[in-house]
């Protein structure tokens, strides 16, 4: 800035701006010319009084205009709740994530939670671990506080969360540089993601008790003048007693502001435009939003310029949504209650849920912009009430496609396990390893993309509040979306264990003959002549539907992204022979060019499972369960292909020519399926690249009934 390096601000501002600013430097600059207070630690250019219209005062003024001009176009481009409710936010606890630069995790000290100290979290390592966090499709996320906390090791521990501040102008030394973050910052951007920043107005952070509290180590609040008088929290129903009372203990007491006062918004609006100005933050998160009057928060959310959202831990949406009304958004804490204890066991109350979800659509007209979670650092890991992997999937599953915008917390999708005391559930994500191949960070991976691509055809989709459908003990149907472009879900609560069943579903709103493909499993249904969705349920996994011809170029269920050119491979010949059913089966497929491939679907199968058959893939019954599908490439019609099936007692072989259900999937195990029959081997290497699965084969197409087992043994010419 032609005024000053940085952005700059009187001590009070003597006016404000009705859009989101709070006295820009640039306006300051020309409204009062002389020097003025800037951040700590830097050094003031300074600008000489105006005493004449000289040219060398004109040049300023405009040079200033042309600076101020600049700020309120990047702020109009700022995030606003629009853009936020098409993204979905990974949480990182800074000092949780990645240690050191992000690279060097192996030589990582011992991290004991249970103690409260620092773990070596940086910026740095966040950045150099930004591959991890997309490579789950998400788009933003949200850091810790990044200002300086209290030094001292305390009786609690460190502040290692970054909620115990004690100078707002500087930054918090053990997360890094100011480069750091601004290097993170600028990945994250070139990213096409966005930063959330967690920001706390309730207090300040002092080692000692309230009586003792020495106010001048509090900056930019030190003097006895910005607080409000000690008094402990003895009732948390109150406001009175929540807002004007401290949090903290003896050991670490959290000074309570006096937000209520002018000069305090005053000095919090200066404070929040400069450092989102300085970093370039898209988003806020607001801690300990409940213990401060909801009156505080339209002049800093002006004053910010950007999207936030508040911390209001209430599970009475008819109280919490009192926030919401001024701040914009909240964490979704009502849904969040309800919804843990319907998932955490199959003893869980659908309808209670049910219940919650009219209500906050009836108390909070502005729900679509809530946070939706179902883990954070405040709260159990999931992982801690249940180890049941697919009640897992049914929380992470609603959590990702009902209103609001997804959060996953750091970890979840490891399942990292631990409660909140003491803090199990910080424990780092390096020790739990970012393994890219877990359960739950690929089922977040697919919702992830299938969300953005709903998003991209349909832009108010994200504003629809979801409708429950369907009900009834132990599961729940959704829909949401405009007619036509609807995403119908279907969760349960039976858990991992549960036998085969099927649902009616109806008021989906789609007509009957309309073909639905489930998502995580790339299986299509089609609506019947009576307008209902017959859903096979099975081991408790979420259903997610939605129609077949809109998955076009998305990149889901094998449908290729538009930007992605289409594979093609020539393989000379194949030999493929497997004992089904009592018979020999051979399979020979020549290609004579490469040939973009066909999508098709066929399902992989695992031993060691009840003995149930899904109608949706074989109405005669009696096949092992069905518990993967894996997105194969159908043999092109320009190859020659054929079964030939012959008795083990060597009677003339009858000859078939293979349908629609052949499949090959290059550079992984081939499945063979000769309408009807499936295969997989063990230990096969295709094109150089080794696949293991173990799978089971049907022979239906012969007519001899279900046997199940058999292995194939392949032959490459190429």
């Amino acid at each position: 800035l032609l005024c000053n390096p940085f952005p700059i601000f009187q001590s009070k501002p003597s006016f404000r701006f009705t859009t989101k600013l709070w006295a820009p430097a640039a306006v300051q600059c020309i409204c009062n010319p002389v020097p003025v207070q800037t951040l700590p630690g830097t050094e003031s250019v300074g600008i000489m009084a105006l005493t004449s219209p000289s040219l060398h005062a004109r040049a300023m003024i405009f040079g200033c205009l042309v600076v101020l001009l600049s700020f309120l176009a990047g702020s109009a481009q700022a995030a606003d709740a629009a853009e936020w409710r098409r993204r979905s936010i990974y949480q990182v606890l800074t000092d949780r994530y990645a240690y050191g630069n992000g690279t060097d995790e192996d030589h990582a000290p011992n991290c004991e939670v249970e103690l409260g100290l620092y773990c070596g979290g940086t910026w740095r390592g966040i950045m150099n671990n930004l591959d991890y966090i997309q490579g789950m499709n998400f788009d933003a996320i949200w850091i810790s506080p990044v200002v300086k906390q209290l030094p001292q090791r305390t009786g609690d521990g460190e502040a290692y969360t970054a909620y115990w501040a004690q100078n707002l102008y500087e930054l918090e030394p053990h997360f890094g540089t100011e480069q750091d973050l601004q290097d993170l910052v600028a990945a994250l951007h070139s990213r096409g993601m966005l930063l959330m920043l967690d920001v706390v107005v309730n207090h300040m952070g002092f080692a000692g008790t309230g009586e003792d509290c020495d106010y001048s180590v509090l900056y930019p609040f030190n003097d006895t003048k910005y607080y409000h008088d000690y008094c402990e929290i003895t009732d948390p129903t109150s406001p009175l007693n929540t807002q004007a009372c401290w949090l903290g203990d003896w050991k670490v007491t959290l000074a309570d502001l006096r937000t209520e006062d002018a000069e305090v918004q005053d000095m919090f609006g200066q404070w929040i435009s400069q450092m989102v100005a300085n970093y370039s933050i898209d988003g806020l998160r607001i801690d300990t939003s409940i213990n401060v009057e909801p009156e505080f928060f339209p002049n800093f959310v002006d004053a910010a310029g950007v999207f936030a959202t508040g911390e209001v831990m209430q599970g009475d949406d008819s109280l919490a949504c009192q926030w919401a009304d001024t701040i914009g958004s909240i964490l979704n804490y009502p849904i969040y209650y309800t919804l843990t204890r319907a998932f955490s066991n199959s003893e869980g109350s659908i309808n209670d849920l049910v219940l919650t979800i009219d209500s906050v659509k009836e108390n909070c007209p502005n729900s679509t912009s809530f946070g939706s979670f179902s883990e954070n650092h405040d709260v159990a890991r999931f992982a801690s009430l249940t180890d049941d992997l697919s009640l897992a999937k049914n929380i992470i599953t609603y959590t990702m496609l009902a209103d609001g915008i997804p959060i996953i917390y750091q970890g979840q999708e490891q399942r990292q396990y631990g409660s909140i005391h003491p803090y199990y559930n910080r424990a780092p994500l390096w020790q739990a390893g970012f393994n890219t191949s877990a359960p739950l960070y690929e089922h977040i991976a697919i919702l992830n993309k299938f969300r953005q691509h709903v998003i991209s055809g349909h832009n108010n989709y994200t504003e629809y509040m979801a409708e429950v459908i369907y009900q009834d003990m132990h599961s729940l149907g959704l829909r949401k979306g405009f007619n036509g472009s609807q995403v119908i879900t279907v969760l349960n609560n039976n858990g991992q264990d549960c036998e085969y069943f099927e649902l009616e579903v109806s008021g989906h709103d789609y007509a009957p003959g309309t073909v639905l493909t489930e998502v995580l499993t790339c299986t299509n249904l089609t609506v019947n002549d009576s307008g209902n969705l017959t859903v096979p349920m099975f081991a408790g996994t979420p259903k997610v539907f939605y129609p077949l011809e809109l998955l076009a170029n998305s990149g889901i269920c094998g449908m290729h992204a538009a930007e992605e050119p289409l594979p093609s491979a020539t393989i000379m010949t194949i030999d493929a022979t497997s004992t089904v059913g009592g018979h020999v089966t051979t399979v020979e497929t020549v290609e004579t060019s490469p040939i973009p491939p066909i999508t098709t679907h066929v399902w992989s199968t695992i031993s060691g499972l009840p003995t149930v058959v899904p109608s949706v893939m074989n109405p005669e019954g009696g096949f092992t369960a069905i518990t993967k599908l894996i997105t194969t490439t159908q043999a092109p019609a320009s190859q020659e292909t054929a079964a030939t099936t012959s008795t083990a007692d060597g009677a003339e072989p009858s000859r078939k020519a293979l349908g629609a259900g052949e499949s090959l999937k290059p550079n992984s195990h081939l499945v063979l399926s000769a309408a009807g029959l499936a295969g997989a081997a063990s230990n096969v290497d295709i094109a150089g690249a080794a696949a293991s699965v173990t799978a089971s084969a049907f022979d239906r197409w012969q007519g001899h009934g279900h046997g199940h087992g058999g292995h194939l043994h392949r032959r490459f010419g190429a």
